[in-house]
Formats: structure tokens, sequence, C-alpha cells
């Protein structure tokens, strides 16, 4: 059985080869793009626990191929990647927005969450550096669990930011600042523990790359006391525009909220 499930998910090696910007990942990006329009433009007028139910099932579409992804990682990549551990931004946020829907403490973080979840997986979306390593099929498990992956959570973080009940703004933008600190510090701590050699293991990870500069600006000495910093400040200010956007284009769901509110 392992053997057969291993040659339908392994790496595909050939002459359609998955490349950034290729007529396979365009096609990808467009589709996720009307997708994500589509789900908006269905959910404008209807009520608030419809679009909380379509909410709900949008996040637990990228949490199960998250968790799935664990129980075919052996099949497809013969070891469980500890790389794909919740210290990437991406997944962390596909985390945090899952449980943020169901523990009470956290739904005050729940729409911040969403943004810095659609803003990290929209730019993997649309520049997906890990793919380009392997060098592999546009049509092999690692390309398509991944474009699901952080194609479904921007679909989320897009609906969640149009149409959830709380709004983006820049009343509320200090917890936002709040979520990328803490999110920096939690790269950091996933770092700190898994990079390092030991017998058989030896890893170095950068974890939503407070390690090392990704664009090697930045001398290595230097940039694990530049990155954290940096990175807080240049996600920052992207959500902030993200903020002014998002306030102009999202619908009064404050006013269809306060209609249902008076209708019942």
């Amino acid at each position: 059985m392992y053997s057969y499930i291993h040659d339908l998910l392994s790496d595909r090696k050939g002459e359609v080869i998955f490349t950034c910007f290729g007529p396979w990942h365009l096609v990808c990006i467009g589709l996720f793009v009307a997708l994500t329009t589509a789900v908006a433009l269905l959910l404008r007028g209807k009520d608030r626990k419809t679009k909380e139910k379509v909410m709900g099932i949008l996040i637990a579409i990228p949490f199960g191929l998250y968790v799935l992804d664990f129980f075919l990682m052996p099949f497809a990549y013969e070891m469980i990647d500890i790389e794909k551990l919740p210290f990437h931004v991406c997944t962390a946020m596909c985390v945090a927005c899952f449980f943020s829907r169901r523990i009470p403490f956290l739904r005050k973080f729940r729409i911040h969450f969403a943004l810095l979840g659609f803003l990290s997986n929209l730019i993997y979306l649309i520049y997906p550096a890990g793919l380009m390593w392997y060098q592999v099929s546009p049509w092999c498990y690692r390309v398509i669990q991944t474009l699901l992956f952080h194609g479904t959570m921007t679909i989320y973080g897009f609906v969640t930011l149009v149409h959830s009940e709380e709004s983006v703004s820049f009343k509320t933008c200090h917890r936002d600042l709040l979520v990328i600190t803490g999110m920096t510090l939690w790269a950091l701590l996933g770092n700190t523990l898994y990079n390092g050699t030991a017998g058989s293991y030896s890893y170095f990870h950068n974890w939503f790359f407070v390690v090392e500069d990704p664009f090697g600006m930045f001398d290595p000495k230097i940039s694990p006391w530049i990155m954290p910093e940096l990175n807080i400040v240049v996600f920052f200010a992207v959500e902030l525009v993200l903020i002014l956007l998002f306030t102009l284009i999202r619908p009064n769901v404050s006013a269809e909220t306060t209609a249902e509110r008076e209708d019942a």
C-alpha cells in the first residue's frame, strides 16, 4: 500500500515544470482571484448567520489541509518535514484563524489574524518560492497541496475582511501591531528551538525571515538583529495600506448588522 501511495504523491519531474509566473501559476492565480470574487459577491446581502457559517467552512478547509499534510508527507516526501511546523506566518495564521472562531478569548483578534493571514498567504500565492526549489511538475502533490492551502487561506482572509461583523480600522490597528509582534516572537522561539545540529539532526530554519535576510541585503552576522524589527515595520506598514483599502471597498456591514438586529 505504501509504495502505491508513494508513487501517487511523490514529486514528479519531467518536461513540464512548475515555474513562477509560468502558465500553470498564472492559471492558478486567476482561478483563486475568480473564486475569491465569486464568494465575496455571493455573500453580499446574505444574513449574518450565513456569512459566519461560510467563513467557518472557508477556514476549516485550509486547516484540514494543513493537518492532513502531516499524515501524507511520509508518502509524498518519505519523511515528515518539520519545516511545516506552524512557525511560518502562513501556517501560524491558519491555526490562529481557525481557533479564533472557536475560542472566545481570541475573538477580538479574529479580524486581525485574518488580515495578517490574507497578506502573508497572498504574497506566497503570488511568489511561491518554496515550490521553485524543487523543479517539479505542476500536477504533483507538493504543488497542489501548497497552492490549495495558500489559495483557500487567501479566500478566507479576503471574505472575512469584507464580510465579517468586525472590521479592520485605524482605531484598532494597535491589535494588528500586537499580532505581528507576537508572530515575530513566536517565529524567534521556533528558530531558537529547532535550529542546530545534534547526531543525525542538522537543520537551519528561517521561519518568518527573522534569522536571515531572504534577499541577501544584510550581512548574516547582523541579520538576526535587524530582521525581527524590520519584519514588524514592513508588515505593519503594508497592513495599514490594506486597512485603508478595505475601509473603502468593504460593504456597510455595520448597517446590515444593525438592521438585522432591529428586524429580530
